[in-house]
């Protein structure tokens, strides 16, 4: 069920009138309603997955009680690290075992040893790595003093399987959002026409964008071995946008639906492709990942290595991007896109840079100004040529890929396929992107709150819905589901 099909549409209409109609200002009765929405949300994709969610709840819900009722640091500690281990060796099992094993039958494999490892069919849990580290945040913060445990069941699995967000996030914390379930909660209407219009954003960028992006790019990496260089680099450009335009405009359904049942959950996009350096992009994109990473991988390994000066931030700074990529799936290709990553900060630690926040600087006409466009799309750029290491099926079609499109074919552009969908495709994500530049300082693409007129903001309204209606590709599912 996404929520960009008819099943969502009902399926939400139904827990709206008995959120705010039947079970009106009764909090506790709403956050049942809550977690029993989110149960068939989430068993929607595959009932069968569902017991695993409610168990491993019920372990981390157990946990944190545990700690609270610890006696001493040693016991906390203890305490902690069997439910760390316990999460992390759920998610190991589920999404990473198969991989394992495949990865030490080649290994042995190639030195002429024969085995009979096997590797079994194992049902990917939808959502698994963004409640595992919902999880797993809840049972470190409370060991770190900072929350305390939540003893209302019924709130803690809301938390946990909040249904906007469980599939692909955001991540967001429990210190922010379960003090929202236990808080009253009423109808706020211009929070849900906020809500409203940040869903419309999103299914812009999702159904516009993203979608259309989708068939070219698949094209593309299907035939990579029979395209042009120029064919190539425009792929790979396009599988960029597709991503942008594919996960944020999920995150802002997920914030606008969220924001029609009277919560505020974490941004999780701030314009990324406007950063002028790689450290500044990863503070704009999928900001709930990459904050949860620099405070439990990067911030306690950076000072553990802090006697190393630089180069242990720098260590610090690629085992945390290994992660990050090992996170996104099982496979080779996600563990060097995220090494890829962590080389691209080296030169920002050793200039000192990484924490520099650059100003966007314009024209009077608001232009970016020379150095600040030069370093948007050098930044662009370098995230692009790591997306095609993340695209690829395997290490070597990746490598195959940067081949053929570092050639002389590089600058032919008779070769282009699919021409009529690449006109669409350059229309729409130049709309996306000239909207969002004006836009930057807003929370979101179609934050309209500066604008007074309601005429105005209708006729904007009415372009984008024509837009989406005319130019909406198909129903495609969303990429972070995978993860």
């Amino acid at each position: 069920m996404v929520f960009n099909s008819i099943e969502f549409f009902i399926f939400f209409v139904i827990v709206f009138a008995l959120y705010y109609f039947a079970f009106k200002e009764k909090t506790k009765v709403q956050n049942v309603l809550l977690l029993v929405a989110s149960y068939v949300f989430y068993a929607y994709a595959n009932w069968k997955i569902l017991p695993l969610l409610v168990a491993t709840t019920v372990v981390f819900y157990g946990f944190g009680l545990a700690l609270s009722e610890a006696k001493t640091d040693k016991q906390k500690s203890l305490y902690t690290l069997l439910c760390v281990v316990f999460g992390i060796s759920t998610l190991l099992y589920f999404k990473y075992f198969n991989f394992f094993i495949s990865s030490f039958k080649d290994l042995f494999e190639t030195v002429g040893l024969q085995t009979n490892l096997h590797t079994f069919n194992i049902i990917l849990p939808i959502g698994i790595s963004f409640y595992t580290f919902r999880l797993l945040s809840y049972i470190i913060d409370i060991q770190r003093n900072k929350i305390e445990p939540t003893r209302n069941i019924i709130d803690f699995a809301a938390y946990v399987a909040f249904f906007p967000c469980i599939l692909a996030g955001p991540i967001d914390r429990p210190a922010t959002f379960i003090p929202q379930l236990q808080s009253k909660r009423i109808f706020d209407y211009p929070l849900a026409v906020d809500g409203m219009r940040q869903i419309l954003w999103g299914l812009f960028k999702k159904v516009v964008v993203a979608d259309n992006c989708v068939t070219y790019v698949n094209q593309v990496f299907d035939t990579y071995q029979t395209q042009s260089g120029s064919t190539l680099l425009l792929g790979a450009i396009l599988f960029s946008f597709q991503v942008y335009g594919d996960f944020s405009g999920y995150s802002d359904m997920a914030i606008g639906v969220s924001k029609l049942l009277g919560f505020r959950i974490t941004k999780n996009f701030d314009y990324p492709f406007f950063a002028q350096n790689i450290a500044e992009y990863w503070r704009k994109w999928h900001i709930s990942l990459t904050s949860w990473l620099t405070d439990y991988i990067f911030m306690p390994l950076n000072v553990k290595w802090r006697d190393w000066g630089k180069w242990g931030m720098i260590l610090a700074i690629i085992v945390n991007f290994v992660i990050c990529g090992l996170w996104h799936g099982a496979n080779w290709t996600f563990i060097l896109w995220g090494f890829y990553h962590g080389l691209l900060f080296i030169p920002l630690i050793l200039s000192g840079a990484m924490n520099k926040k650059n100003k966007i600087k314009t024209y009077k006409w608001g232009f970016p100004k020379f150095n600040v466009l030069f370093n948007i799309l050098l930044t662009f750029s370098l995230v692009t040529l790591g997306n095609i290491i993340f695209r690829a099926d395997s290490l070597i079609q990746a490598f195959e890929y940067f081949g053929r499109m570092i050639d002389t074919s590089l600058f032919n552009v008779h070769h282009l396929i699919n021409k009529k969908l690449l006109i669409l495709i350059l229309f729409n994500s130049l709309l996306l992107f000239v909207v969002e530049w004006l836009q930057r300082n807003k929370q979101y693409g179609l934050d309209l709150s500066g604008i007074k007129s309601h005429f105005l903001k209708f006729a904007i309204y009415g372009v984008l819905i024509a837009i989406i209606f005319m130019f909406g590709g198909g129903a495609e599912t969303f990429i972070y589901f995978q993860f």
